[in-house]
């Protein structure tokens, strides 16, 4: 079993016995799709795996948080918020927009990248390094105005 998988299923017997139902429904939500993959794919989640099922979660909840604003709907933006609190605490910790132009700036160089046609190479070889680290848009959102 995965390291993050393990502290998620000790989380979620600690908040069993704090009786903190908040908490208890946004863990067992977060291992409901993590288990959801393992089934599907047949396979046992490393944590490489189980860190991606928590970013697209985390996509998932800031893209509900801004369609229930949209709607006014601020109810459900409060839910929405205390869930992504919860599973914020299972992301790596995030680059500064420093470190992360610092990273850019090297594999540009490392690789010679000129111009948007090297666009694939970076964000492949920057995924793997920033992985979990950074919102990756961001980072796309970055390389694009190097090159324009």
């Amino acid at each position: 079993m995965s390291e993050l998988k393990a502290r998620i299923i000790a989380d979620m017997k600690s908040a069993m016995k704090a009786k903190d139902k908040a908490t208890l429904k946004a863990i067992r939500m977060i291992l409901g799709v993590i288990k959801q993959r393992e089934v599907d794919e047949r396979i046992e989640l490393d944590d490489m795996q189980v860190l991606s099922v928590v970013q697209k979660m985390v996509k998932q909840g800031k893209d509900s948080i801004s369609q229930f604003k949209e709607a006014g709907r601020i109810d459900l933006v409060n839910v929405e918020e205390a869930v992504l609190v919860v599973i914020n605490n299972y992301m790596p910790e995030q680059l500064s927009d420093v470190e992360v132009n610092a990273a850019i700036n090297k594999v540009i160089a490392d690789i010679g990248a000129s111009s948007m046609q090297d666009m694939g190479k970076l964000m492949g070889l920057l995924k793997s390094q920033l992985g979990g680290k950074t919102d990756m848009g961001v980072v796309s959102g970055l390389i694009r105005s190097k090159f324009s």
